[in-house]
């Protein structure tokens, strides 16, 4: 029976109001100010022990409290020689389904007389603790890849004109062998982050089934607790290997302290040791950390048997997922309104969707040659990509009929349908659609102008025409007022002639090329 938390004055007292009183035992306990579960445990204790009301005078606390609460007599214990905890450990990070229950089940079957369950493991556990920070966590074989940045830059010198740049170290560590990667890359944007990961996959030789990064943009657009966001295109990264991505919780950092200390050791043991040398190019740093990278994965473990390598052969590499057939190839993301002309902008160039999409949201997925665009998960168009701002590229397909009707016309075939009309409407046209920088500017006037000969007769039509050619007043707003005031019907102005008037004051063209003239123009002298 577990000793309750009463002192001895407490003790007597409810002894006395149980005995000596008579109080029921839960009026016994509220006015003690305990549960009544202390209460009977109380009365039983003495009881056992052969007390009853009044207790001994002689009785002092100490002699109460030994009398209600021996002491415990520990059972001697047998020497056992404990189990091979390396091989039991390492047998845990091999196999993910593996348990201690299981393990110990073993154990006993081949030492009967051995320790029970819950001293098996409680041994083990302080067995584990021996063992580095590093190395104390339960990590299974190719489980976990666990990456940040370094808070510690490289300088980058510029040999033409001394500018020295900081470029960011990626390191990336595995969780059960502590196999380390790091590069140097100019940023932490995420088109360095992604491909850092692409060629970290390739240097292991294979996929681990999760990554754990920190809360950084480029692998989380949203932190959360229970549910961060994962950025978009390190989600497409991640399917593409067929692993998962699983972002440390904001601010704790004991859920990537494999690879805090991974910085912390690649600070030390990489950047440390190359302080004295001066890189003139992003290549040569990776180069310089290759090499103390392979002396880093090949140096002995101090309380572990082999290295980092070694274990990684041993133990990672072979639950490892295969790479892909192909490495991943960087892609951004971006969502985009469907415009009412059914085209979405990116980067001041504008890509056709079909036509039933006008003002939905959809998410475009651009790489440098190819822009995709998807609607709730299904690509409903694909273009190469165009860096000229403020033009279209257009699928016929996507378009509404009437406007791939619109859109097959070409200047030849609006001439020739306003022919049918008179050659003065198709002079008009072709005079409109040749001062257009793109002919296609002008059809839609010209198509106005075509179909006023449905409200006014295609006679009126041409009449008016020809009075706009003799008046110059080629648009379509001056042949509707032409039509509408009814001036196609009174006759064509004629230019009268004019005879030339003379006075001093008023010059000829000749005036204006005269070598004495301060007005003629320079290339004449």
């Amino acid at each position: 029976m577990p000793r309750e938390r009463v002192t001895m004055r407490k003790t007597r007292e409810i002894l006395r109001l149980v005995w000596l009183c008579g109080q029921s035992r839960r009026n016994t306990a509220r006015t003690c100010g305990v549960c009544k579960s202390t209460v009977d445990a109380t009365v039983s204790r003495a009881t056992t022990a052969g007390f009853s009301w009044p207790l001994p005078s002689d009785l002092d606390d100490e002699a109460l409290e030994r009398r209600l609460y021996p002491p415990v007599v520990a059972p001697t214990h047998r020497k056992l020689s404990p189990p091979d905890w390396q091989s039991l450990h390492d047998e845990l990070a091999k196999n993910k389904h593996l348990t201690l229950m299981l393990l110990w089940q073993e154990y006993k079957e081949g030492t009967p007389s051995g320790y029970q369950y819950s001293q098996y493991c409680e041994l083990y556990r302080q067995w584990r603790k021996k063992l580095d920070r590093s190395m104390r966590q339960e990590h299974r074989a190719g489980e976990k890849f666990f990456i940040d940045y370094s808070g510690q830059t490289v300088p980058i010198v510029d040999a033409s004109t001394g500018e020295i740049r900081q470029a960011q170290m990626f390191v990336g560590v595995m969780g059960t062998s502590n196999q380390t990667y790091a590069e140097v890359t100019w940023t932490q944007s995420l088109a360095d982050w992604t491909g850092s990961h692409a060629r970290a996959f390739a240097f292991l030789g294979a996929v681990p089934h999760c990554l754990v990064p920190d809360n950084l943009l480029s692998a989380v657009t949203k932190a959360c607790r229970y549910e961060p966001d994962v950025n978009p295109t390190y989600a497409e990264l991640a399917d593409h290997y067929g692993t998962a991505v699983i972002p440390a919780r904001v601010r704790r950092p004991k859920d990537k302290a494999k690879v805090e200390g991974g910085v912390l050791i690649a600070q030390r043991f990489i950047l440390a040791g190359l302080r004295h040398r001066t890189f003139f190019s992003l290549a040569e740093a990776n180069r310089a950390v290759c090499e103390r990278l392979h002396l880093l994965n090949n140096r002995p473990f101090r309380k572990l048997p082999g290295c980092r390598q070694s274990r990684f052969e041993e133990m990672d590499l072979p639950a490892m997922l295969p790479l892909p057939a192909t490495p991943y190839q960087y892609a951004q993301w971006k969502k985009a309104r469907v415009h009412i002309d059914y085209h979405v902008e990116l980067e001041g160039h504008f890509y056709s969707v079909p036509h039933r999409l006008v003002k939905e949201q959809v998410d475009l997925r651009y790489t440098e040659t190819t822009v995709e665009c998807l609607y709730k998960g299904n690509r409903v168009a694909s273009h190469l990509r165009s860096l000229v701002r403020g033009k279209h590229t257009t699928q016929p397909e996507h378009m509404p009929k009437a406007h791939r009707e619109f859109a097959a016309w070409t200047p030849q075939r609006m001439i020739a349908w306003a022919a049918q009309n008179g050659p003065a409407t198709a002079q008009v046209v072709e005079k409109i659609l040749a001062r257009k920088a793109y002919a296609e500017q002008g059809f839609r006037s010209c198509m106005g102008i075509i179909s006023l000969a449905k409200r006014y007769t295609r006679e009126r039509l041409e009449t008016a025409c020809q009075r706009a050619l003799a008046i110059q007043g080629v648009s379509y707003r001056s042949i509707k007022s032409i039509l509408e005031h009814k001036l196609d019907q009174r006759p064509l102005p004629t230019q009268v002639d004019c005879m030339p008037v003379g006075h001093d004051n008023i010059r000829g063209a000749e005036y204006f090329t005269d070598e004495r003239s301060p007005h003629a123009h320079p290339t004449d002298h």
